[in-house]
């Protein structure tokens, strides 16, 4: 965001905006991300929106450009483009994203870059999509590398003193349209969760949702500037999600009660560091549900993220 001056009329009001600079597109969850946060900043009316991406030409930029978004190209590893894109912005908003890239030092890499950046040229807020850095805070005996970059991140953004605070969000509930939509059971006429929690409630939330969170973090910088706010729409055991899904889709969904070792070793890339998030996540999830509600009072639940998905459970 930056203080820019006032645009033509026929576009804005006559009053200038300090305006943000946020990312859409880098990666489909980053997308969703920064196009959240964008779309709520910009209904906000308060910020003017500088919103970089890799394509100008996609349809969300597109999107973001008719909703009175300035759209501009670049790339989180391109020093230039960057500089260009917060030159004279008020604050920013951040999101990496490592499964478009799957390492975590590339994650850091960029992540520096923008913190030397916004060090350099004054901004006054930085929002940072953050996590733990779990390897560190559990003495290596757990690796979540996108978890893992994203807390060396937020150390290094702190320790340079950059004006940042970090929002840390719970599971996407989007998780649950994909990796982790209720699978048929092959021994009967029901479906299965596998989600390898035990009895310990997770926490969710839909990351359509976060953007007004976000914006009201934005409004109130002396309230969180330098803090990590971790958002949640609300926790629930694997069996309460289960229950959400039986009585929404009218299906028998039940959990697998599958253990962190033997989801491990389930064969897809990414089971060894989900077992071990969620690991992470049965010792420790400092998610604020009062905090979100308050930051966003129209928040979803679960059920309410599920109904508003059916058409993804067609197959089912």
């Amino acid at each position: 965001r930056q203080p820019r001056p006032s645009p033509p009329p026929t576009t804005h009001p006559a009053r200038p905006h300090p305006h943000l600079q946020v990312p859409s597109k880098a990666g489909k969850r980053a997308c969703a991300q920064g196009g959240s946060v964008a779309r709520a900043i910009l209904d906000g009316k308060h910020f003017a929106v500088r919103a970089l991406t890799r394509d100008v030409a996609t349809p969300s930029a597109q999107a973001l450009r008719d909703l009175g978004a300035e759209v501009v190209k670049g790339d989180l590893e391109d020093k230039a483009s960057l500089e260009a894109a917060l030159k004279d912005v008020h604050g920013a908003f951040l999101v990496t994203n490592f499964w478009d890239h799957l390492s975590k030092e590339r994650e850091v890499s960029q992540g520096k870059l923008v913190a030397d950046l916004a060090k350099r040229l004054g901004l006054k807020h930085v929002v940072f999509s953050g996590l733990e850095n779990v390897q560190k805070l559990t003495g290596g005996r757990l690796t979540v590398p996108h978890f893992d970059g994203k807390g060396e991140v937020e150390e290094y953004f702190w320790s340079i003193g950059v004006p940042m605070t970090s929002v840390r969000l719970a599971a996407y509930f989007e998780n649950f349209l994909t990796l982790w939509k209720p699978a048929k059971a092959s021994d009967g006429d029901y479906y299965t969760l596998a989600i390898p929690m035990g009895d310990v409630p997770m926490h969710g939330i839909s990351v359509a949702d976060a953007g007004a969170a976000i914006l009201s973090i934005f409004n109130s910088p002396e309230e969180f500037l330098g803090k990590a706010v971790g958002l949640s729409a609300e926790a629930l055991t694997v069996q309460q999600y289960c229950d959400v899904f039986s009585k929404t889709l009218g299906k028998d969904v039940r959990d697998t009660k599958i253990t962190p070792e033997a989801y491990e070793k389930l064969s897809f890339p990414a089971a060894k560091e989900l077992a071990d998030m969620c690991r992470f996540y049965q010792m420790q999830q400092d998610r604020d549900v009062a905090l979100t509600h308050r930051l966003n009072p129209r928040v979803r639940s679960f059920n309410q993220f599920i109904s508003d998905n059916l058409g993804a459970f067609k197959g089912l």
